[in-house]
């Protein structure tokens, strides 16, 4: 394992690695049920009669996608990172793309490929890595920053203690009433304190432990629930009847807009599907890897190539498994925060999820309440990098604030680079500063505003 993954080279050992991988499965298992959910709800608002059999089928592919990115990562990029089906783009893809567009569930994972074949030609002829050297320092570390603010978010709003508030959006959960929801909010509370405490106190493996710890103590709130520890075997009957390789490629171009409607509408979609997996992992990348000094002297990622080629080829294998775009997950973060720095990380988390189908009950008992303080806590490590943000200068640190606020504000890594971009490129070209960027920065910006233009959510 360490002339393979270079463990020593790294500064890390296969117990520390092992714990990271554990880790980043817990804090992003939740897609294993969430996305069968989303991808099939338009088919239960239809009607479908299979509704209930697609839903068996996406948990196999949401599975066997998330094994093969993730795997993918291991071996070849050899870096820390898991993959799986994305949230944002598995709403797309249902309520959008289906719902909204009229297109059948095996029509929207055609779309799904193709944008996975873009993904693997644009990263072949260099085009992603120039993407990432276009990107300006001052925003990399906002999108450090950004996603520390996004993923405590995502942690906060996953544990109930921050709720939808028709008046005002957001608001606090209802501490006054002792509901099952204030019991959940409550003991994701506890769990942030356990974390935090063991941080202090420099314990190996503290967000897992804290995991564990929070689990327990979520027995006696209710919140745990230990009635569903059992084994069961995947519908892979329904797998492959209904979502393997069958993808509807003819089907994509509807009649009824007209051949240049279809074309255009067509475009939209896999355009939509495009920019937000690429951004949305660019993004991760470089701000975890920014903040855990994984990046080079030039600020670029090591292997960066090879990780936009993993999630490019995962993307158009799970269109052929039968699921939404997968991306490369934030979530990876907290395993990277444990002390995760290899491969090693991401080949356990994938033998996890390997293994989420047949123990996917299992893996249920693990409540949204213990693995929330993960990400929050995550949050908390991942925004210190704010400091490092040039805000004497006006046309650095607006830019810097709105990638900042924009990805918890929006609920999308990608919509944070691009008010981010937009900003920085204005700002920069109305005082003059045309030698702080490139065309290719100009190129970004111009394609963010095609995307806000002219394609919904």
């Amino acid at each position: 394992m360490d002339k393979f993954f270079g463990l020593k080279a790294h500064g890390t050992d296969a117990k520390t690695e092992v714990i990271a991988g554990i880790t980043t499965f817990f804090t992003m298992a939740y897609i294993l049920f969430v996305n069968p959910t989303t991808l099939t709800d338009p088919l239960y608002i239809m009607g479908d009669p299979n509704a209930d059999r697609y839903k068996a089928a996406v948990f196999v592919a949401t599975c066997l996608s998330a094994f093969i990115g993730t795997m993918l990562m291991a071996v070849y990029a050899k870096i820390p990172f898991a993959q799986a089906p994305g949230m944002g783009l598995n709403a797309y893809f249902a309520y959008t793309v289906m719902l909204g567009m009229g297109y059948t569930f095996s029509q929207a994972l055609a779309a799904v490929f193709i944008s996975g074949v873009l993904f693997i030609l644009i990263t072949l002829f260099g085009l992603r890595e120039a993407i990432v050297k276009a990107i300006p320092k001052n925003l990399k570390v906002a999108i450090s920053a950004g996603i520390g603010l996004f993923i405590a978010f995502i942690g906060f709003q996953n544990a109930g203690i921050i709720v939808n508030n028709d008046s005002v959006l957001l608001g606090l959960q209802n501490f006054s009433e002792w509901t099952p929801a204030a019991a959940t909010a409550l003991v994701a509370l506890i769990g942030v304190l356990i974390i935090g405490v063991l941080y202090k106190l420099k314990v190996k493996g503290a967000i897992i432990i804290g995991i564990i710890a929070t689990t327990i103590v979520g027995i006696p709130f209710g919140v745990t629930n230990l009635s569903g520890f059992t084994l069961s075997l995947p519908d892979f009957g329904s797998f492959f009847e209904l979502t393997f390789f069958k993808m509807d490629f003819a089907g994509l171009l509807k009649p009824e807009n007209g051949f240049w409607g279809a074309v255009f509408n067509l475009v939209m979609v896999i355009i939509a599907f495009s920019m937000v997996d690429m951004f949305d992992t660019i993004g991760t990348l470089i701000g975890t890897a920014k903040k855990n000094n994984m990046l080079d002297e030039d600020g670029s990622m090591p292997r960066m190539k090879e990780a936009l080629m993993c999630d490019a080829i995962a993307t158009a294998a799970g269109a052929c498994l039968g699921t939404s775009t997968v991306t490369t997950f934030v979530e990876s973060s907290s395993g990277i925060a444990e002390g995760g720095r290899t491969g090693l990380t991401s080949f356990t988390t994938a033998i996890l999820f390997l293994a989420a189908l047949f123990l996917a009950p299992v893996v249920g008992i693990i409540p949204s309440a213990a693995t929330a303080p993960a990400l929050i806590i995550v949050g908390v490590l991942m925004l210190s990098s704010v400091k490092e943000i040039e805000f004497d200068d006006m046309t650095e640190a607006i830019p810097a604030f709105l990638t900042i606020a924009m990805m918890p504000f929006a609920y999308s890594i990608a919509i944070g680079i691009g008010f981010g971009v937009i900003s920085y490129v204005l700002l920069k070209t109305f005082t003059g500063k045309f030698k702080d960027f490139s065309w290719v920065t100009v190129v970004i910006a111009l394609m963010f505003v095609i995307r806000f233009m002219f394609i919904a959510g």
